[in-house]
């Protein structure tokens, strides 16, 4: 492999980080309950548009600095979506070919994305075919399956390095509650919450973490009987979290408590929070924050005042032909109306009174 060709690919990403400046910490106002704060980490404003961002970047030096990666190898992944656009961003930025393994759900604002930055879609038809489809085409034309799902978790410098915990902790540095009474996640790899968690201990800090996992995913499943590490049925509307299997990158004993959320509830969520900061929102921010005005509320019922910290994960944009078109949400049987009211009440009173809402598990 050529040093020389490896040099300059991590320089020209460590050059597109440097032009890029740090998410925002958005405050959520919450009338209902003084004394307490929520805040939007804001991902969906790195140059590829999500969260999945930091991921890509990371996964890609991690491939580089392990020599896996060379100027004519083919970057493979398995990816919901979001990951995919990231990784064909960095594809194009180095002139590697670029093919994604997609589940043929994925929305065609994503599917266009990694279009628009020269990458390939490969489509299945289950969720679950993603990963065995992924690796078989990466040894047939000689590329490198990347393979999130496990490299997640470790191609992280989770100690430091301006990853997203260390981000969230410095800009809150100046606030009323510079110190989160709970940071919400939810996980598709499970990178995410193992980097908060890692961290969260690594600087002995109190914050508890929670997860916010779509009702069909098997990671709250998980949580509650460790036997339990795959599950059947019809996969989550939810892109980019929550998954049929346990993935290697997901860590449970990071997590302190998980909440099952429809999907009705996350869309619903992401609808209304949309209205609210004025600042377009996907289905999985929806998520956290159905899970996070449980916890809100359990705070304001308890007497506690503190921080909540959430992530805003991508841009409704990218789901404007499914969660936020009517004509798709009808065919889909989705009526939004009781949970919607359920989260414009939370935002107005600080509690949570949805008794379709699933227990808490841990």
């Amino acid at each position: 492999m050529s040093r020389a060709w490896t040099n300059e690919a991590v320089r020209l990403i460590e050059a597109d980080f440097n032009r890029s400046a740090d998410t925002h910490l958005i405050p959520v106002p919450l009338i209902g309950a003084p004394g307490i704060s929520l805040y939007l980490k804001d991902e969906s404003t790195h140059p590829t548009g999500s969260l999945k961002h930091r991921l890509a970047r990371s996964l890609f030096l991690h491939a580089l600095c392990s020599g896996w990666i060379g100027p004519q190898t083919t970057i493979v992944e398995a990816s919901s979506g979001s990951t995919a656009v990231s990784e064909a961003y960095f594809a194009r930025m180095l002139g590697l070919p670029f093919v994604a393994v997609m589940p043929r759900s994925t929305t065609a604002e994503k599917v266009a994305q990694i279009e628009r930055y020269g990458g390939r879609c490969h489509f299945v038809d289950s969720p679950c075919a993603v990963y065995e489809q992924a690796e078989q085409l990466a040894q047939e034309i000689g590329g490198h399956y990347m393979d999130q799902f496990t490299f997640a978790e470790r191609a992280t410098d989770w100690r430091g390095n301006n990853n997203i915990a260390e981000s969230i902790f410095a800009q809150l540095a100046q606030e009323e509650h510079p110190i989160p009474s709970w940071i919400v996640v939810g996980a598709g790899t499970g990178g995410t919450s193992a980097t908060i968690g890692r961290y969260i201990r690594y600087r002995r800090l109190s914050v508890r973490l929670c997860l916010a996992d779509p009702e069909a995913s098997v990671f709250h499943r998980h949580l509650e009987d460790r036997s339990i590490c795959r599950v059947d049925g019809p996969s989550s509307l939810i892109e980019g979290i929550g998954r049929a299997r346990c993935e290697p990158s997901f860590l449970p004993d990071l997590i302190d408590l998980s909440y099952a959320i429809s999907d009705v509830a996350s869309i619903a969520a992401a609808h209304v929070l949309t209205k609210i900061i004025g600042r377009s929102c996907g289905g999985s921010t929806g998520t956290n924050l159905w899970a996070a005005a449980q916890i809100i509320s359990a705070m304001k019922t308890s007497g506690e005042t503190g921080s909540v910290v959430t992530l805003l994960c991508d841009s409704g944009q990218r789901y404007q032909s499914t969660h936020f078109n009517k004509a798709w949400l009808t065919a889909h049987g989705i009526d939004l109306a009781g949970a919607v009211d359920t989260m414009e009440r939370f935002f107005k009173t600080g509690i949570f009174d949805d008794r379709s809402a699933f227990s808490p598990t841990l």
